[in-house]
């Protein structure tokens, strides 16, 4: 058997290239919707990708599925669970099977046994893993998509928060806790291949090693600990983080059925006038996607700075909206890696790179990065408004007494303070850097991040 994890940093997720090296067979575990690197992966080890499977239906980011299923021909195992709510739409006229528990997939001698196991969503399966081809006769693994994580479980509110679906929050709270007691009477050597890692939307507390075992999550994951079911319901749905608006869209596309990208070369433009004629549309979102120590001097007119180090396509997703056309500032060597990350979470319509050299010739706005000791002294200004654009849990468990918390992800939609110096701060910097540019953009005049986080400042105040 072959195994191998492929993980995108930019949205914590795992996909797995699993292999019957005896029959050259392969399948393809949650697929991304870029996958060439994985085929590729499997064509040196002498493996065809035959099938593709995803657990469940997905909210963040774009299921491969579809696409490895009309461009390679590869058979597609989905979920026949949930309900009719919860059935997958395009399955017309390609090679598919619709799976629900006790199915069995074999890929070559390799076997996953389904399980159906709800609480993130009510269509969730995880896949139990025995290599027959090497000589095993019991389980090895367990591949748990959004269901079991290292340290963590899927969160059940996703459908509520984000889609909108009402009153199935503690309904599928109540599924994870019976999914969890059935988890824990598995062998606990199985190893755990979970959906996503540390920097997910998906959990609340994911951990960032990249497996486990069943035995050792039930000594140390806070879910497995608890045998009684209000308690359970009651601690998974406390403090869960804020629902990325986009996560509504990506349901719906996975259910309906992805577009299917084609081969297109996105038009570099270095003419100002061209650029100058886009920036102007009403419907363009203009984002910078250089570093935030390059870009906050040099920001374009009502650009929005993202750099691609961070967790982009998560913060895209929050903040651009889909029925935008987005023309992006990006260093030349990062332009392919940016637009498999915007493609990965839907945004397709992309017009063009801005080429840097056109900087020159517009008038670039500006925001200011300070340290810890000059904020901490501007702070004490009744004139200066305080943001805090962290979670609300992160503010909930402190802040700066006259801080208001405006959340990065809806910053640009929500009111702002009004004719007043703008200080904002963070954890880190990092998000602090991103809300700058958005107040920027905004029509904030002068701004101020820190680049040191809240805890520390506190402990020098």
């Amino acid at each position: 058997m072959y195994l191998k994890t492929f993980i995108d940093e930019k949205l914590a997720q795992n996909a797995y290239l699993v292999g019957c090296q005896k029959t050259g067979e392969a399948i393809i575990i949650d697929p991304p919707r870029h996958f060439e690197h994985i085929i590729e992966d499997a064509r040196k080890e002498g493996l065809e990708i035959t099938a593709a499977a995803d657990t469940h239906i997905h909210a963040d980011y774009v299921s491969g599925a579809r696409q490895l299923a009309i461009k390679h021909k590869a058979k597609l195992y989905l979920s026949d669970e949930g309900g009719s709510d919860w059935k997958y739409e395009f399955t017309d006229g390609i090679d598919s099977e619709l799976i629900k528990e006790g199915s069995v997939i074999n890929i070559g001698k390799v076997e996953l046994k389904v399980m159906h196991t709800p609480g993130h969503t009510p269509e969730s399966l995880s896949f139990v893993l025995t290599d027959f081809g090497g000589g095993a006769t019991e389980p090895m693994g367990i591949f748990t998509g959004d269901f079991v994580f290292v340290g963590d479980v899927g969160r059940p509110d996703l459908l509520e928060e984000a889609a909108g679906i009402m009153d199935t929050a503690e309904a599928g709270a109540r599924d994870m806790f019976a999914s969890v007691q059935r988890f824990k009477e598995l062998p606990d050597h199985l190893t755990i291949w979970p959906g996503h890692g540390a920097g997910s939307a998906c959990g609340k507390s994911l951990g960032a090693v990249p497996t486990s075992t069943i035995g050792y999550e039930k000594q140390v994951n806070w879910a497995m600990k608890i045998d009684e079911e209000e308690a359970f319901v009651k601690e998974l749905l406390k403090d869960q983080p804020e629902a990325p608006t986009y996560f509504a869209k990506m349901k719906e596309v996975n259910k309906v059925g992805p577009a299917i990208l084609e081969e297109r070369e996105i038009p570099v433009i270095s003419d100002s006038k061209k650029v100058k004629e886009l920036m102007e549309k009403e419907d363009t979102l203009i984002i910078d996607t250089r570093p935030a120590a390059e870009a906050q001097s040099t920001l374009l007119e009502g650009a929005i700075n993202i750099p691609i180090e961070t967790i982009f396509s998560n913060w895209v997703g929050w903040l651009a909206k889909y029925d935008e056309k987005l023309l992006l500032l990006t260093k030349d060597s990062d332009r392919k890696k940016v637009e498999i990350a915007l493609h990965s979470i839907g945004f397709d319509s992309i017009i063009g790179f801005v080429d840097e050299i056109v900087l020159s010739d517009f008038e670039l706005k500006s925001y200011e990065t300070i340290p810890m000791d000059q904020f901490i002294q501007e702070m004490n200004d009744e004139e200066v408004a305080i943001i805090d654009i962290r979670n609300a849990s992160e503010y909930k468990a402190g802040h700066f007494d006259r801080a208001e918390h405006l959340f990065l992800g809806k910053l640009r939609e929500l009111p702002l303070p009004e004719n007043k110096k703008v200080m904002v701060y963070c954890e880190t910097g990092a998000r602090s850097a991103i809300a700058a540019s958005i107040l920027k953009a905004r029509g904030c005049k002068d701004i101020n991040h820190m680049r040191s986080s809240y805890a520390e400042t506190i402990k020098h105040m």
